[in-house]
């Protein structure tokens, strides 16, 4: 097996775990949180909340009537799989934050689109606050998402391409 198989392998058992471990999170949340019912876990700042987001990534379209929305939502992420799926193998030859950016998305993708298709939505579950402002609940897999794509802007923004090393 060559090191660009050995990594590629790498890159898509974080995918795997990050399914995993959104899998297992939100199991745990619907067998032991009941619907819109919370657990406080830090007064004033975090508490574990159980609620399903119809919508996409922290809440956004969760009202829109369209009876397409759901099936909008899974032909987008279908698409971003296979953008990021193509991405990830031809860039999966060395272990670099883009490699586990891109694997950190597809893992995250994986797990909601596996929501959407099964369950027609999305079990959410961290709830950030203070006072009465507070972010969107999330779960796992979006935070997965989140990180890949900050991997990504940090590659981008502070990382050398060889272009730019050959010239400095």
């Amino acid at each position: 097996m060559t090191d660009q198989h050995a990594m590629r392998k790498y890159h898509f058992l974080i995918a795997f775990f990050v399914v995993f471990l959104d899998r297992l999170a939100k199991w745990a949340v619907e067998r032991n949180i009941s619907l819109h019912e919370s657990i406080q876990i830090i007064p004033g700042f975090f508490r574990l909340t159980h609620v399903e987001n119809r919508g996409a990534a922290f809440g956004l379209f969760a009202d829109s009537p369209s009876e397409w929305k759901i099936a909008m939502l899974v032909l987008f992420s279908l698409v971003a799989l296979v953008i990021v799926s193509a991405l990830l193998w031809k860039n999966s030859h060395s272990m670099t934050s883009t490699g586990v950016g891109l694997a950190l998305i597809l893992g995250g993708a994986l797990g909601n689109l596996w929501d959407r298709l099964v369950n027609g939505h999305v079990v959410d579950f961290l709830l950030f606050y203070i006072g009465q402002y507070q972010w969107p609940a999330f779960n796992v897999a979006d935070s997965a998402i989140v990180i890949g794509a900050g991997l990504l802007v940090f590659e981008i923004l502070f990382t050398k391409s060889p272009a730019r090393e050959k010239s400095a």
